[in-house]
């Protein structure tokens, strides 16, 4: 047996309706600029890692500048 146009008209039928048009759309969206995030990151990944600086600590500061 194989599946046939029917059987996947139903299933589309049955998610757009659980679901809604409008949630499907926005889910595609957040899939598309995940993919072009991930081309992005694998197209040069040395630049990426050399703009990046490390976060500094200023929870050390603040409470310094509490003890005062």
């Amino acid at each position: 047996m194989s599946i046939g146009f029917w059987q996947i008209a139903i299933v589309v039928v049955l998610v757009v309706l659980l679901f809604g048009r409008g949630k499907i759309s926005s889910l595609m969206g957040d899939v598309a600029k995940g993919i072009k995030s991930f081309k992005k990151g694998m197209k040069d990944p040395i630049q990426d890692q050399s703009d990046s600086t490390p976060p500094q600590d200023q929870s050390s500061e603040e409470q310094d500048s509490d003890k005062k």
